[in-house]
C-alpha cells in the first residue's frame, strides 16, 4: 500500500511539473520573438498656436484713515463704486472674484534733527480689496481699462490671455503627433530593414512646446499653420494700440511605442 502512494505521488509531482516547461518555452519564444521584431520609441510633441478669447484683469481699490474702522469702510466705498462699473461693463458675476482684503497699519517715520535717532508713528490704518475678473471681449480691453481706472482703481495688474476651450486645438495636435510618430517609426523601421510598424501603446503627457516639422517616410516638409478660432465681434479684432494679444500655444506629448514588422 506505502508503495502504491509513493507512485502516486511521483505521477502527481510530474503532472505538476508539465506546465512550469510549457511555460518556460512559451517565454523563451516571447523573448525570441521580441528579438526578431525590434521595438520603437518615440516621443512626439505637437502645438497650435491660436489667438487668446479670453483675459484676466486683477484690479484693486485702496483707502485710507486715521482708524482702522474708518479705512474699511472708506475703501468699501470704493469698491462698491468699482463693482457697479464692472458690472455696467458686462461683466458677469460669475466672472468677478474676489483675490484678497489687507488692512495694515500706516506709520509715519519723523527724525527730530540731523545724526538724531529717528521713530516711525502710527498715523493711521490702509485698507485696500483686490478683485480679478474675466472678459471675452479682448478687442475692448482698453476701453476697459478706461472704465476701471475712472470708476476708482488705485492699481491693475494683467491682461493674462487664455484660450477658454483648448479641446478642439489638443485633439487637431494629438492627430498630428500620431502622424508624425507613424511615419518617424516607419522611417526608421525601413531604414532597419523592416516594412511597417504597429502601434503598441500611447502615453500622453503635457507639453509647453511643440515642432513645426512633418516627417514621412518620403523627407521632411513645414506643417501648415493651424486656421486660428473665428474672432469674436466682427472680422478683425482692434484692442485699442494698447494691448497686442499675440498668440498662445497650445500641445502635446505623445511617448509612442511600436514593433517593426516584416
Amino acid at each position: 500500500m506505502a508503495y502504491s502512494k509513493r507512485l502516486k505521488l511521483v505521477a502527481l509531482a510530474s503532472a505538476m511539473m508539465a506546465p512550469t516547461a510549457a511555460t518556460a518555452q512559451q517565454a523563451g519564444a516571447s523573448i525570441a520573438e521580441m528579438a526578431s521584431t525590434p521595438l520603437v520609441r518615440l516621443t512626439i510633441a505637437e502645438s497650435l498656436r491660436t489667438p487668446p478669447d479670453e483675459a484676466s484683469i486683477t484690479v484693486a481699490t485702496q483707502a485710507k484713515a486715521s482708524t482702522a474702522t474708518g479705512a474699511v469702510a472708506a475703501n468699501k466705498v470704493k469698491m462698491e463704486k468699482l463693482l457697479s462699473a464692472i458690472r455696467a461693463a458686462g461683466i458677469r458675476e460669475r466672472d468677478t472674484q474676489t483675490q484678497g482684503i489687507q488692512l495694515q497699519p500706516d506709520y509715519r517715520w519723523d527724525q527730530p534733527a540731523p545724526g538724531a535717532p529717528g521713530r516711525q508713528t502710527l498715523v493711521g490704518y490702509v485698507a485696500s480689496n483686490s478683485v480679478q475678473i474675466r472678459t471675452r471681449n479682448i478687442d475692448k480691453l482698453t476701453s476697459l481699462l478706461d472704465v476701471l481706472t475712472t470708476a476708482g482703481a488705485d492699481s491693475v495688474y494683467g491682461p493674462n490671455f487664455a484660450i477658454s476651450d483648448t479641446a478642439p486645438l489638443k485633439r487637431e495636435a494629438r492627430l498630428r503627433a500620431l502622424k508624425r510618430g507613424e511615419a518617424e517609426a516607419t522611417q526608421y523601421a525601413r531604414n532597419s530593414g523592416y516594412k511597417s510598424v504597429r502601434l503598441l501603446s500611447v502615453e500622453e503627457g503635457q507639453s509647453y512646446r511643440g515642432t513645426d516639422v512633418f516627417v514621412t517616410a518620403s523627407g521632411v516638409r513645414s506643417l501648415p499653420p493651424p486656421p486660428p478660432p473665428p474672432p469674436q465681434g466682427g472680422p478683425e479684432r482692434d484692442s485699442g494700440g494698447v494691448v497686442a494679444p499675440g498668440q498662445l500655444e497650445t500641445a502635446v506629448s505623445l511617448n509612442i511605442l511600436y514593433r517593426m514588422e516584416r
